[in-house]
């Protein structure tokens, strides 16, 4: 393999782990921002500014991989809910490859 494909190759691997962790979140359940951080400890990931993994979610809502939706549970404050779209299950898959190469 030449270094320009070795190149190419480290390109397409994903440079922010967030958005994988929380699309294999989202595969077992539809959740929320609060609850995605919580579940993120799973992974390995500490302490997380709920600032950065809100903007994640809405760039992810953007490009397609995550839908939103707004649910008011039993009298108490609405939220947003989060699913994995086909997209983000694509996502998933490509990044999932990249991977093992």
């Amino acid at each position: 393999m030449s270094k320009e494909e070795k190149k190419r190759e480290v390109e397409v691997r994903p440079r922010n782990w967030l958005v994988p962790v929380i699309l294999l979140s989202l595969r077992e359940w539809n959740s929320y921002g609060y609850e995605l951080m919580q579940r993120a400890t799973m992974f390995g990931f500490e302490a997380m500014n709920p600032g950065t993994v809100y903007r994640t979610l809405r760039r992810m809502e953007e490009d397609g991989v995550v839908e939103s939706s707004w649910e008011t549970p039993g009298g108490g404050p609405a939220r947003r809910m989060y699913a994995i779209t086909d997209a983000g299950e694509a996502y998933l898959k490509a990044w999932a490859e990249a991977c093992e190469k």
